[in-house]
């Protein structure tokens, strides 16, 4: 056989010597890469990252815009909705802006927090969380709410897969699997470091560093001297081991900590001024505590933007948050006012149903009472914080049901000097008469902070 003979009776190598089938004959229909090119592999979705270009606030809603191909307005209103309606846009939005960088940046804010660089954007993060979760736990009681905002978020996010998944093509098996066979691509070798780090040789030695550095600790960003020194290498003017000092970026106003926690002072104090004399001691101090919430949640939105207000902000926000829970719950007949009060019925008919004191001392005397045998009077006697006493005559039997939040219960024969305050006391019992036998007294006594106290008649 002549060599004209063999190589018609030999197939084609193909442009690889592998002696690969052409186009058609295969198992499936592939269109071979052209000739110096690597395989091509199916587009891989990128990553989530929040939106620095086109954000508002903190770019959460302009990155899952862009994220599920569609308009960030459909996130921030459904967002806006759920703050408002059990917290959860909030704590969602805070903790994506705590936990997601920005599509230009490799660090998160948690990150940023944990090397000591402190600054706006990442308390009014925090913030946002710490607000969303008050709101969410104040409406644990309403399932209605939580229903509502549990089927909008799912909503939400299966509109936000559906859009993202809807024009996706299916990968290609083949290609993905040739992909995976290619050698690496070369790099280039490693840019040596100009500078070690901040944390094992500091940038001055002699205390002569001037400007500020961003960081709690540490030095300033070293972004602009790596890519100098880049720059520096590849033009081959390098000089490893010499540094050069940089010139101190211009900052806005730094700290502006101090006078949001001076404007939070005089907004607390107007509030709870304001509203001393004609309101509850709860509601007042509500009022004072909501406002100085306010400046504080005003100071640290500003500090993303203007300036830098320090993690102490967020601490004083959390303190006035947890003392606006607590006033919450105290109850609506405490006043602002401490007051002596003395109730003296001299007959059956004067004994009121109830008898009421918001802050102060109140004293029930019913000695003057003359109840036949079998006559029953009853009534009930309530302090918010205070002390409330009651005397009964001898003559007749009472029975007693006493309930004080926190506090103290004194009963006839007991040494006043022992005191036992005690949350969620309460006590139910029947005092006989000391004398000939009257009628009855049916008394409940109800104290929210402090004392109640029942004395018999000493003749």
């Amino acid at each position: 056989m002549t060599d004209q003979q063999h190589a018609a009776a030999e197939p084609d190598p193909g442009p690889d010597g592998l002696g690969a089938p052409p186009p058609g004959t295969g198992p499936r229909d592939t269109v071979p890469p052209a000739e110096g090119e690597p395989p091509h592999a199916p587009e891989v979705p990128r990553k989530f990252r929040r939106d620095r270009r086109h954000k508002m606030l903190g770019g959460v809603c302009a990155g899952l815009g862009r994220q599920c191909d569609m308009d960030p307005v459909i996130f921030r209103v459904v967002l806006a909705v759920l703050s408002a309606t059990g917290g959860i846009g909030l704590i969602f939005y805070g903790f994506v802006w705590l936990f997601v960088p920005y599509d230009d940046d490799d660090e998160n804010e948690v990150r940023k927090l944990l090397t000591g660089r402190v600054d706006g954007q990442a308390l009014a993060a925090v913030l946002f969380a710490l607000v969303g979760c008050g709101v969410l736990l104040s409406m644990l009681k309403n399932g209605s709410v939580l229903a509502f905002s549990v089927v909008l978020s799912l909503l939400l996010a299966g509109a936000g897969y559906w859009s993202q998944h809807r024009g996706a093509p299916d990968p290609d098996p083949l290609a993905a699997q040739a992909v995976a066979d290619a050698p690496p691509e070369a790099q280039a070798p490693p840019v040596p470091a100009s500078y070690p780090s901040w944390w094992r040789d500091p940038i001055v030695k002699d205390g002569s560093h001037v400007g500020g550095t961003g960081y709690l600790w540490g030095p300033s960003d070293t972004g602009d001297r790596d890519v100098a020194a880049a720059v520096s290498i590849a033009r081959g003017t390098s000089r490893p081991g010499v540094r050069t000092r940089a010139e101190p970026k211009p900052r806005g106003p730094r700290w502006i900590g101090g006078w949001v926690f001076l404007l939070a002072l005089v907004a607390g104090g107007l509030g709870t001024g304001l509203t001393w004399d004609d309101r509850a001691l709860g509601t007042s101090l509500q009022t004072g505590l909501a406002c100085a919430l306010i400046v504080f949640g005003l100071g640290i939105a500003v500090s993303a933007f203007l300036g830098r207000t320090g993690a102490g902000s967020i601490f004083l926000a959390v303190v006035t948050a947890a003392l606006l829970a607590a006033s919450a719950a105290l109850p609506k007949d405490i006043t602002t006012q401490w007051v002596r009060t003395y109730w003296t019925p001299t007959a059956a008919a004067d004994v009121r149903e109830n008898y009421d004191l918001g802050t102060g001392v109140g004293t029930l005397d019913l000695t003057h009472l003359d109840l036949a045998n079998g006559q029953t009077v009853t009534t009930t006697a309530e302090v918010g914080i205070g002390r409330l006493k009651v005397v009964v005559p001898k003559d007749a039997t009472v029975k007693l049901s006493i309930d004080v939040g926190v506090g103290d219960i004194q009963l006839p024969g007991e040494d006043k000097k022992d005191v036992d305050v005690e949350p969620g006391k309460s006590k139910e019992l029947t005092l006989s008469p000391t004398g000939k036998a009257g009628g009855t007294l049916d008394i409940d006594l109800h104290v929210g902070i402090g004392q109640a106290e029942v004395a018999r008649a000493a003749s």
